[in-house]
């Protein structure tokens, strides 16, 4: 059994690093890794045909529904950007470990595929605008707060671990 408290739930703007960190890290604690968005794509389908299909709100209900499940696990989470919008959600992240992934808005335009983002379809400018209307609540929600903006991916996993251990990483608290 791991010697630190779990679920840790990885919470950020599209495009920040969840998953890639998330995968990075649950394999330097020995622990599984869980994609909220992953499990709904697995369940429903591809997310932007939700969006199409059934609207925001059904997409919305199914997030929600996934990380409830997910936060019953002992493993490290990586939620889909949106996730945190819903205030159920939240009052769940309050009993929570929440590592929140903060990037600026060229380094993180730079990594993504805007095709693949609904929410992004009007263009780069609305990643901007989505990311100011959430960023108080990351910032509310967050236990700590790591930059991925330009440091090596394996260093940031590297002090996200050691943070979830107890130790002392470059991390703003």
């Amino acid at each position: 059994m791991a010697e630190f408290e779990l679920p840790i739930v990885f919470m950020g703007p599209m495009g920040s690093g969840k998953t890639r960190l998330g995968k990075r890290v649950a394999k330097l604690l020995g622990v599984p890794f869980i994609d909220t968005d992953k499990r709904i794509v697995a369940e429903h389908g591809p997310i932007t045909a939700i969006f199409e299909n059934d609207g925001e709100a059904r997409f919305r209900q199914l997030e929600r529904e996934a990380v409830a499940e997910a936060l019953a696990e002992r493993a490290v989470v990586s939620l889909g950007g949106g996730a945190v919008l819903d205030p159920a959600t939240q009052d769940a992240l309050a009993a929570h470990r929440v590592v929140y992934l903060t990037v600026d808005s060229r380094a993180v335009l730079a990594r993504m595929d805007t095709s693949k983002r609904p929410l992004l379809k009007d263009g780069p400018e609305a990643w901007e605008k989505i990311f100011a209307e959430r960023k108080g609540i990351y910032e509310r929600l967050a236990s700590v707060t790591f930059d991925t903006s330009a440091r090596p991916i394996t260093h940031i996993a590297q002090d996200i671990a050691a943070w979830a251990r107890g130790r002392n990483p470059e991390a703003t608290p």
